[in-house]
């Protein structure tokens, strides 16, 4: 039987391409998916968004993350992310879908979010992204940063700036993107709702995974500062 805990704090994914990673009988995308059929509908019912479900961590040392946004802020205040863990406390329980000792953790988005939604390609259209893909692509590659142009069907239209090999307009399926995450620009930051800044001074930003997204083939961002992208 499945035992929550307290959180404290998200431990970053598993590093990309070394799944599977099994829970009990299950792979972590299979479970993913159990807990994302789960969750949705109380989200939902709150009047939030579902942007992410993910298992991190392995047996022994596991934690379940949930992230969701209000559709009206894109984004979650501390007060409504214990809202939506008092809510889900006893459906997980009923339900039982995790072997062992589990951390529920209940985030927002934040600004330099995952896009894990088709509808996210559009809304976000105008604005940098990264992105990671399985199988590579015609070229080799597995990982780049693009412009978002917008989404036709369940295509994804990029911009790859520069002028070398690899640069230029670039469509990838939705089924073939692994991982994708707005860069952090001044573009993306003025273009983002402001949270209630009653609480503001506790959101917590998700840590990103040292291994996420390699550079070696697209331009250096810092790591301390937003592109100064118009």
């Amino acid at each position: 039987m499945g035992n929550r805990l307290r959180s404290a704090g998200v431990p970053p994914p598993p590093p990309f391409g070394r799944l599977p990673v099994f829970y009990g009988t299950l792979t972590v995308l299979t479970l993913n998916a159990i807990l994302e059929a789960l969750v949705a509908p109380i989200i939902a019912d709150l009047g939030y968004d579902l942007v992410r479900v993910q298992m991190n961590g392995r047996p022994g040392a596991q934690t379940l993350q949930i992230m969701a946004e209000d559709p009206a802020t894109g984004q979650l205040t501390i007060a409504q992310c214990s809202k939506i863990s008092r809510a889900l406390d006893e459906p997980l329980e009923l339900a039982d879908p995790i072997e062992g000792e589990y951390a529920l953790e209940v985030s927002s988005p934040g600004i330099d979010r995952p896009l894990t939604r088709p509808a996210d390609w559009a809304r976000w259209a105008g604005h940098d992204v990264r992105i990671k893909v399985a199988p590579a692509l015609d070229d080799g590659r597995v990982a780049l940063k693009a412009l978002i142009i917008g989404l036709e069907g369940d295509v994804v239209s990029l911009d790859v700036p520069g002028t070398g090999a690899g640069s230029g307009s670039v469509a990838v399926p939705l089924a073939q993107i692994a991982s994708a995450k707005l860069v952090l620009t001044n573009r993306l930051i003025a273009a983002t709702r402001p949270l209630d800044m009653a609480d503001a001074d506790e959101t917590v930003d998700e840590p990103e995974d040292p291994e996420d997204f390699d550079d070696s083939d697209s331009d250096s961002d810092s790591d301390f500062e937003p592109d100064n992208d118009n």
